[in-house]
């Protein structure tokens, strides 16, 4: 962008020319310092740089150089203008922590930083190969501003309980979707350990042979301790009914 000045005095003047403001960090004049003679008019070009950062939001942008004349500083001048920056999005989301372990549910935070210069908004949802398990996201939508962050709760149920032996893993996704792209998957993973431990379950196993063992051999051998009796009655002169 080309900024002209004229000298409307009557002396020869140097013009020392300064960026204020929030584009002042993004902005170079050159040359920074122009002398004219009365009646004459000279250019200086700016040139704006914005970074890839949420700082420089897009839309337009307020900017202005201040102009200051070294024979009359109080002739000072800022003229103004508008930056139009154009918008791009950037995300990043990780899960935290990125494995969860329990028998019944599990409960990762996704964290959603917003890189871009442009408020987010998206979707969250959750899946998994062979769906063992339910998703209960909240918020499952979200508007992020730029430069900010955003945490979603899930609740990870599994369909089917493991009331006996080792835990299983549960490789699953939570993905973010902004409005006609596609998904921005994070894989995490859910341990579902067993309602009881494997030891409880052998130990269950054992002591229900053992019972069964007692009853068989409670059940063979108290007859012949009743037939005994009896004889040794009879052989006595008592009656048994």
């Amino acid at each position: 962008m080309r900024l002209r000045l004229r000298n409307t005095g009557d002396v020869v003047d140097e013009y020392r020319f300064e960026p204020v403001g929030d584009v002042a960090p993004w902005t170079v004049v050159e040359p920074q310092t122009l002398r004219l003679y009365p009646g004459t008019t000279g250019t200086v070009e700016l040139t704006f740089s914005p970074p890839r950062s949420p700082d420089a939001v897009a839309g337009p942008n307020p900017f202005a150089v201040r102009i200051t004349p070294t024979e009359h500083p109080e002739a000072m001048t800022v003229p103004e203008g508008n930056l139009t920056i154009t918008p791009f999005t950037e995300v990043r989301a990780e899960l935290v922590p990125p494995t969860v372990k329990g028998r019944f549910r599990g409960r990762p935070k996704l964290a959603v930083d917003n890189l871009g210069n442009t408020r987010l908004t998206a979707s969250v949802s959750g899946s998994d190969n062979g769906d063992h398990l339910s998703y209960d996201i909240h918020p499952s939508n979200v508007q992020i501003e730029p430069g900010r962050a955003a945490f979603v709760k899930a609740t990870l149920k599994p369909r089917q309980i493991i009331w006996f032996g080792s835990k299983e893993q549960r490789p699953y996704t939570l993905a973010i979707q902004r409005s006609g792209t596609g998904p921005q998957p994070v894989e995490g993973t859910y341990v579902q350990r067993g309602f009881l431990p494997r030891w409880l379950a052998t130990f269950l196993g054992v002591f229900m042979a053992l019972a069964i063992t007692f009853v068989m051999l409670w059940i063979a051998y108290k007859p012949q301790v009743r037939t005994s009796a009896t004889e040794k009655l009879q052989e006595a002169g008592i009656s048994t009914l």
